[in-house]
């Protein structure tokens, strides 16, 4: 179908296009360009090209030859306190022969130990506060700043410091197509997940800060729009909100979860995630109402574990482990791929920004050709015949994961989602995931013969999922996760001491109660300058189902004012119409919602055409961040328990970054916040 765009908030937009059908090459896993047209079906037909020059074919990257690395828990300054820094630095993410890559992350800002990539796992407990200060510490030896590692694309509406205090957090108009911004960068880090949390420590787009080098350029902006405001209302804890840091509070009052934390700078969030940013934020509770019991004897379940701990000694043997997976590409160097060119993506050269609506660099979507797992490509772990628990997460750029252990022996059930535990333990076959969803498994291997190696698939797409068939992941490459070597035998008469978790009893989690409804879209722009039409943006906007579409749907911007403005305490039913051809991970700072329901639209009106379907047995519970698959309304609701400025968005980063991310707000304006 197509439908007209809509003028944003009444206004004449200049990118004004078509929503719907398009044609687009991506980078599939295979390591080729592929043409996929959509057919209206959810069926991508393929047609394949060479690869752009310069990226390390997966063929010649080994597989399962290096150890799993599990990261260690983040030490602290203080009780419940971290001063964590990004900085740069080279790391073995593919096996040798082939070169150490430079990446970014996070770590110990008093200890070079401690900087890995992914970062290591902090550890909060329910009901105590966790202070970090985060120090942006790009800059090299000399206190110059350093540059990104990969190419930034200045014509989106991002940061921008060149800009000036005037001109930050825009999009910036040109004379001529630029090349990719080389100046310092900003980051901001957000903890996806963390319930209840103030907006300042939030990590909000516009509140992003530079590095504390020497050669800031006198006229670049410093800081976002939004961090000297978020700085005074931080209180005492403003005195660390100085050049080149911010110090947020983190309120951890809810279940037991498993979040994760990542920069979120507007218009580069995509950039500074696959420079390697990111980790584990894990709440547990010592309280036994938060967690599992044993169904026939109602006492404390057990859980399989320990998981890393501060001051482990080496060797601890841990059977809780988080794992997150990652696409990633690579040059032949050793160094970090992504596409420097629109070009990379359709084959369309140009003409570009000024002289069209087209962005000159950024891509509609990415799919790197090599799966990375805790910071090493396709690793193994050694496991013994008996229950694990992992934490998974799908860390990709835009993939969805579909999950499968190639072993009938091996038994798998979800005992937890993004927000906690589900209501009942789910027996699985497979395990869908969309970007930056996280799973709580337990994971059987004793009735895995001892010798028998294990493989972890992933038979999602390796092109834009939208939930209908598919063509399954290259069952050589992207196909392929990681390999679970049950070979460390346990003694004689040996008992598993976790619980079986058929038997686990979850700790209850109340429903939601009812309240007003909000009607939101999730569009798509394409260019008409260009024939055929090319994505240019993704969007977000609302919708008016009364009206039907196309005349009830808005188009809007990140800089558009706020159309969802719940009270403090309110319970909201939101209403996600997804008017695009692709899945999409919706995403919704400050809160955990429960999932309501699904329903099948008629595309051209917006109008329910089947029943609603209930949510999955795996959504039975609480979540940050929930699916929308194309062609149907998804609902969600919300209780919002903080006032403050937050932001909604969809999670395949390359659409956060170019306008499918709006600010939201709980409670009035606050006196003194940035118009």
């Amino acid at each position: 179908m197509t439908i007209p765009s809509q003028p944003d908030g009444g206004r004449a937009d200049p990118h004004s296009g078509q929503v719907g059908r398009r044609a687009f090459l991506a980078m599939s896993g295979a390591g080729v360009v592929a043409l996929y047209v959509s057919t209206g079906s959810g069926v991508r037909k393929v047609a394949a090209a060479p690869v752009a020059r310069g990226t390390l074919s997966p063929g010649d990257v080994p597989k399962f030859v290096r150890p799993l690395v599990i990261p260690p828990a983040m030490p602290s300054t203080a009780p419940d306190t971290h001063e964590i820094a990004v900085r740069e630095f080279q790391q073995e993410i593919l096996p040798p022969p082939h070169p150490p890559t430079t990446v970014w992350s996070y770590g110990s800002a008093s200890d070079d130990a401690t900087f890995n990539y992914p970062a290591f796992t902090i550890e909060a407990t329910r009901g105590t506060k966790v202070t970090v200060t985060w120090i942006n510490d790009l800059k090299d030896d000399a206190g110059h700043f350093r540059p990104h590692l990969l190419p930034v694309d200045p014509t989106l509406h991002w940061a921008n410091p060149p800009g000036g205090v005037d001109g930050r957090d825009s999009r910036p108009t040109f004379a001529a197509t630029p090349g990719a911004y080389t100046g310092p960068v900003p980051i901001v880090t957000h903890v996806h997940g963390m319930e209840d949390v103030e907006d300042w420590s939030d990590g909000y787009s516009e509140a992003w800060f530079l590095p504390a080098a020497s050669d800031i350029p006198a006229d670049y902006a410093t800081v976002g729009t939004w961090f000297d405001f978020f700085a005074g209302k931080a209180g005492a804890l403003g005195a660390g909100w100085v050049p080149g840091q911010a110090t947020f509070r983190y309120p951890n009052s809810q279940r037991p979860s498993t979040a994760w934390y990542h920069d979120h700078t507007l218009g580069m969030t995509r950039l500074n995630v696959y420079a390697g940013p990111a980790g584990f934020f894990l709440i547990r509770s010592d309280d036994p109402v938060d967690n599992p019991t044993v169904a026939d004897t109602g006492g404390p379940a057990i859980l399989p574990g320990p998981a890393p701990q501060p001051g482990d000694p080496p060797g601890t043997k841990y059977y809780e482990i988080p794992i997150a997976i990652q696409d990633r590409s690579f040059r032949t160097d050793g160094s970090l791929f992504y596409p420097d060119s629109r070009v990379f993506f359709d084959g369309f050269a140009g003409p570009y920004i000024p002289d069209s609506v087209v962005s000159p660099i950024w891509n509609p979507e990415f799919f790197g050709n090599c799966i990375v797992v805790n910071g090493r490509t396709w690793p193994f772990v050694e496991v013994e015949p008996r229950r694990y628990r992992f934490r998974f997460l799908d860390g990709c750029q835009s993939r969805f994961l579909i999950l499968a252990f190639d072993d009938p022996k091996v038994g798998v059930w979800q005992i937890g989602s993004a927000g906690g535990y589900l209501r009942a333990p789910v027996k699985l076959d497979e395990l869908l995931m969309g970007p930056a969803e996280r799973a709580d498994v337990i994971v059987d291997f004793s009735r895995v013969k001892v010798g028998t190696a294990v493989t972890l698939r992933n038979r999602a797409p390796d092109e834009p999922f939208g939930g209908g068939e598919f063509e399954p992941a290259d069952a050589d490459g992207t196909g392929l996760v990681m390999e679970f070597r049950v070979n460390q035998p346990v003694p004689d008469g040996f008992i598993d001491p976790s619980t079986p978790p058929e038997l686990l009893v979850m700790p209850s989690a109340a429903a939601l109660s009812e309240g007003r409804t909000r009607s939101l879209a999730l569009l798509e722009l394409e260019s008409e300058e260009v024939e055929p039409s090319i994505p240019t943006e993704a969007r977000l906007g609302t919708f008016d189902p009364g009206a039907g579409a196309p005349d009830g749907i808005t188009f809007l911007r990140w800089e558009d004012p706020e159309t969802e403005n719940p009270e403090r305490g309110d319970t909201e039913m939101w209403e996600l119409y997804n008017f695009t051809e692709d899945a999409h991970p919706i995403h919704v700072h400050e809160v955990l919602f429960e999932v309501v329901n699904r329903q099948r639209l008629d595309t051209r009106t917006g109008r329910p055409v089947q029943d609603p379907r209930a949510p999955a047995p795996t959504e039975d519970g609480f979540t940050d961040t929930v699916i929308a698959y194309p062609g149907e309304v998804t609902r969600i609701r919300i209780r919002f328990g903080t006032a403050g400025q937050y932001v909604w968005h969809c999670h395949i980063v390359e659409h956060e970054d170019n306008e499918m991310m709006r600010p939201y707000r709980v409670g009035p304006r606050q006196p003194g916040q940035p118009g």
